[in-house]
C-alpha cells in the first residue's frame, strides 16, 4: 500500500503559502525533493546536488486563465493561443474583447485540467510573473532574462526562485526513491512501479495514457484533472501525473528544450524513465505539451532534509 505525504510536507506548503504576497492570484502546492546527493540513474539522469520543490501537479487551465488576465491584456508575447478556445476538451480557454482590453475564462468542463498550447517561452514567462508576485509582476526578467525574446535558448538566472525545471531536477522528482531496494533506486514509471496499471481512474499505478482508446472512451480526446489517479499512483514524493495527461517541458541539454513524461495521445512507454524526446524549439505549442514548475526549499533546507529522513521511514511500496 501506498500512504499519502502531503500532511508530512504541508508545513513546508504552507510556509510557501503565508510567504505568498497578498495580491497573488493563484497558489501552487509544492512537494519537497529531499535527498541531496542522489546518484544517477543508469540512464545517465536523475543526480541533483541540493534540495528544492517541485509543483505537486501540473499548471492548469485555470492558472493559467489568471496569468493572462494579468498579464496578456494586449498579449504582444503571444501567450494565447487561439487552440485552447477551439479545442476546449484539451485546454478550455476563451478571449473576449479586443487587444489593449482582451479578457480571459475557463470553458470546457474543468479548470483543474493542464494548460496546453504553451510554448518554453510562455512557460518561462509564467515562472518569471510568479517570482515577481503574481498581479502586474513582471513576465520579462525573474527566473529567466527574457527582456521580449520569443525564440532562442535562454539559461535560468543565479538567484531565480520559480522555474522550469532541469532535466534532472524532473527526472529525480518522477522516478527517483531513496528506499527502493533498501539503499534507493529509480523506478521505471512515475507511479513508484515497474509496470503500470493501465489507464483507468481508481486503478493503483495508473495515468493518462493511450491505449487504444482515450482513458476508456473511444474517439474522445480526454484530458483528467490534475491529480485525478489519487495517492496510488503518485511519485514516491507525491507528485501527481508525471506520467500522461501532458507532456512537461524542462530545461533539456543546451541547445535544447526538453520534454518527458509522455501524454494523453501517447502509449505507456512514453512515460518510461527510458524515454527521453529532446524538442529543438522551444516555441513548440502542442495539445500534448504543458508544464510544471520547480521553485527553492521552504521553510528551509533543513526542515526539507528531516521531512525528506521522515518519508524514507513510513512510504513503502504495498
Amino acid at each position: 500500500m501506498k500512504y499519502p505525504i502531503d500532511s508530512m510536507f504541508g508545513l513546508a506548503i504552507m510556509a510557501g503559502s503565508l510567504a505568498s504576497p497578498a495580491f497573488a492570484v493563484i497558489n501552487i502546492a509544492y512537494v519537497p525533493i529531499g535527498n541531496a546527493g542522489n546518484a544517477n540513474d543508469s540512464t545517465g539522469y536523475g543526480a541533483v546536488a541540493y534540495n528544492y520543490q517541485i509543483a505537486k501537479n501540473e499548471t492548469t487551465v485555470g492558472q493559467y486563465v489568471e496569468f493572462l488576465n494579468a498579464k496578456a491584456k494586449s498579449d504582444p508575447y503571444a501567450l494565447y493561443n487561439a487552440n485552447m478556445a477551439s479545442q476546449a476538451s484539451i485546454a478550455g480557454i476563451s478571449r473576449s474583447g479586443s487587444a489593449g482590453s482582451y479578457s480571459y475564462s475557463v470553458i470546457g468542463s474543468s479548470a483543474n485540467k493542464p494548460i496546453a498550447y504553451v510554448s518554453w517561452f510562455d512557460a518561462a514567462r509564467c515562472c518569471n510573473w510568479v517570482q515577481n508576485g503574481q498581479g502586474n509582476g513582471s513576465t520579462e526578467t525573474g527566473a529567466y532574462s527574457l527582456n521580449g525574446a520569443m525564440s532562442g535558448i535562454i539559461t535560468r538566472d543565479v538567484g531565480a526562485t520559480v522555474w522550469i525545471p532541469t532535466e534532472n531536477e524532473w527526472y529525480k522528482a518522477a522516478y527517483y526513491d531513496p528506499t527502493k531496494g533498501g539503499t534507493g533506486g529509480y523506478w521505471l514509471y512515475p507511479t513508484q512501479s515497474d509496470t503500470l496499471g493501465g489507464n483507468t481512474i481508481g486503478v493503483a499505478d495508473s495515468a493518462n495514457y493511450y491505449d487504444g482508446d482515450y482513458v476508456g472512451v473511444p474517439g474522445t480526446m480526454a484530458l483528467t484533472d490534475v491529480g485525478a489517479y489519487g495517492t496510488n499512483s503518485e511519485s514516491f514524493y507525491g507528485t501527481n501525473d508525471q506520467g500522461g495527461n501532458v507532456w512537461e517541458w524542462n530545461d533539456g541539454a543546451p541547445g535544447a528544450r526538453g520534454r518527458r513524461g509522455g501524454s494523453w495521445g501517447y502509449g505507456d512507454t512514453f512515460m518510461t524513465s527510458s524515454n527521453r524526446v529532446a524538442l529543438s524549439s522551444p516555441t513548440g505549442e502542442f495539445e500534448i505539451l504543458g508544464f510544471r514548475v520547480a521553485s527553492v526549499p521552504e521553510p528551509s533546507a533543513m526542515v526539507l532534509a528531516i521531512l525528506s529522513g521522515v518519508a524514507a521511514l513510513i512510504r513503502r511500496k504495498r
